[in-house]
């Protein structure tokens, strides 16, 4: 995701690991609680470093979906996982295989087949917290991330609980998206952020216009390339939990979340209309930018970070956890995956209604 958009308040907190608590009935691995007080990552240890974590995950897929239900995300270290292949692999025994990247909105390099580096952005910058492609109508339930290099220093993956970061915002806040929902409004120019070609992977107008048609996105032809709106709910329903939980980009493309260096020139640039991305309340009145502040804030104090190591997976529910991403020294080298797309058929009026 944008790597402008940064935290503005302290850093993650760290938690450190507790005794472990769990042992498989085979006694391969051991399983850590990170901190009783936000519960995640949950930690699976192997317990020798020659065991396969795809025969592994493969014999034991309904243990981690218990546990990812409950923790939101899992770490999975200590395993013999060396080879971008074996990441794939990895993918596919838990989740059945990676899906394409679509409607992209950060740039990433391929790696192999729906294999991808995690955001390519400048190592000096954070990304904000946030759920893959929560602005879509068919979004990734679970996404995966290997540590092939740690950074020398930095470069945790910050997570935090959706349902904890949906109860700390003010409830009169929460109504208000509730009762609005939230819109996203992207402007692809050349001469700023990414291209419609990029995107949409494709240089035909009339695929992007059938895309958008069928992706519950209106789309309008400008002058400078494609302007794109996107109308969804603030707060979905877990569809497995029956679940809470906020699930939305509206502080993170809202254009008060971009760095000073990086807004400044942008305001003076672009009239509103035609910021490369903005955020407002599903009804297109604006915002708060005090709101938008108040939204990072609640996620910043759910954060958890966990150091990488070599070797490292994490398996996140991309409605019950956000992620994203400490700043580095050093080279640093995370692969990514997404993997069992859902379709939303949830709207505003019937968030409103079942709430």
């Amino acid at each position: 995701m944008n790597d402008n958009r940064v935290h503005k308040r302290s850093a993650p907190f760290v938690l450190s690991p507790r005794k472990p608590v769990a042992v498989s009935s085979e006694d391969m691995v051991t399983i850590d609680v990170f901190g009783a007080e936000r519960g995640l990552p949950l930690v699976v240890r192997a317990r020798s470093s020659d065991l396969d974590p795809i025969a592994w995950a493969n014999a034991n897929r309904s243990v981690l979906a218990k546990h990812l239900l409950k923790h939101g995300a899992i770490l999975l270290r200590g395993f013999a996982l060396n080879r971008p292949e074996q990441f794939r692999q990895l993918v596919e025994s838990v989740s059945g295989g990676a899906v394409p990247y679509r409607e992209r909105s950060s740039p990433r390099s391929r790696v192999m087949e729906n294999i991808y580096t995690s955001t390519d952005y400048p190592s000096d910058r954070s990304i904000l917290p946030h759920n893959e492609h929560s602005y879509a109508i068919t979004f990734p339930r679970k996404l995966f991330f290997w540590c092939e290099i740690a950074a020398q220093q930095g470069g945790e993956t910050p997570l935090g609980d959706t349902r904890r970061i949906l109860a700390r915002i003010d409830p009169a806040i929460v109504d208000k998206f509730r009762e609005k929902g939230w819109m996203y409004v992207r402007n692809y120019t050349p001469h700023f952020g990414m291209s419609w070609q990029t995107a949409f992977q494709t240089n035909d107008r009339a695929r992007v216009e059938a895309y958008c048609g069928n992706a519950d996105i209106e789309w309008e032809w400008t002058a400078e390339g494609l302007r794109t709106i996107q109308r969804r709910p603030a707060i979905a329903m877990h569809p497995v939990s029956n679940e809470p939980v906020w699930f939305n980009h509206a502080a993170f493309f809202h254009v008060s979340s971009l760095e000073p260096d990086v807004r400044g020139p942008l305001l003076a640039t672009y009239d509103e209309r035609d910021f490369p991305n903005h955020t407002y309340y599903g009804d297109h009145s604006p915002i708060e930018d005090s709101v938008a502040e108040h939204l990072r804030e609640a996620y910043t104090e759910e954060l958890v970070s966990a150091p990488w190591e070599n070797g490292d997976v994490v398996i996140i529910d991309n409605m019950l956890t956000v992620h994203g991403r400490a700043p580095y020294v050093g080279p640093r080298r995370i692969l990514f995956a997404m993997a069992e797309p859902y379709t939303r058929t949830d709207s505003i009026s019937m968030n409103l209604e079942v709430h």
